[in-house]
């Protein structure tokens, strides 16, 4: 067994938003323990017309491989009504996608890291640096925060209130 490193995954849904969010929440804690998580964003559908999606980022500690952890995302999403025969950009119950793995870098078990999505699209890297403000991505050797202060894409998101729990997840009282 590896030593734990931290990874950080992002969550998305446009079908049953709220449901989905907080079963994929639900999840990842039963299997991962304490779950570090940003603020809850909706943002216009990007690729297609759609529904708004729900969008965070979480943060765990796990030794599973990247193999493994994409088995157990997959597993879930489709557990949950994933549809994988449907064009990429399409609406989606759940969406679990690896961020980052520790430092690593390229593609990993098939997984590109660190996903490509962090510097495009809003809904990835402002959770992400929210909750990891001062973590550096690997390729561009800037913090998340940093790259969230250059981000200059005119892509719309804002926080909602969204509660897990019984404890609320979001807005966070510095927004």
């Amino acid at each position: 067994m590896t030593e734990p490193v931290t990874v950080y995954i992002s969550i998305g849904s446009n079908i049953e938003r709220e449901h989905h969010v907080t079963v994929a929440l639900d999840a990842l804690a039963a299997r991962f323990g304490e779950l570090e998580i940003s603020s809850v964003y909706e943002s216009e559908a990007i690729g297609f017309d759609g529904a708004h999606f729900l969008n965070l980022v979480v943060g765990v500690q796990t030794a599973l491989s990247v193999a493994a952890l994409s088995k157990v995302f997959k597993a879930l999403e489709a557990d949950h009504g994933r549809r994988r025969d449907v064009a990429k950009f399409s609406a989606r119950t759940m969406d679990l996608d690896i961020l980052t793995y520790g430092d690593r870098t390229g593609i990993v078990d098939g997984v590109e890291l660190p996903r490509g999505e962090i510097l495009k699209n809003a809904f990835v890297l402002r959770p992400l640096a929210e909750i990891a403000p001062a973590a550096i991505h690997p390729l561009t050797m800037k913090t998340y925060y940093q790259l969230w202060q250059d981000y200059d894409r005119p892509q719309k998101l804002w926080p909602v209130v969204f509660t897990w729990r019984n404890r609320p997840i979001s807005p966070r009282s510095s927004d």
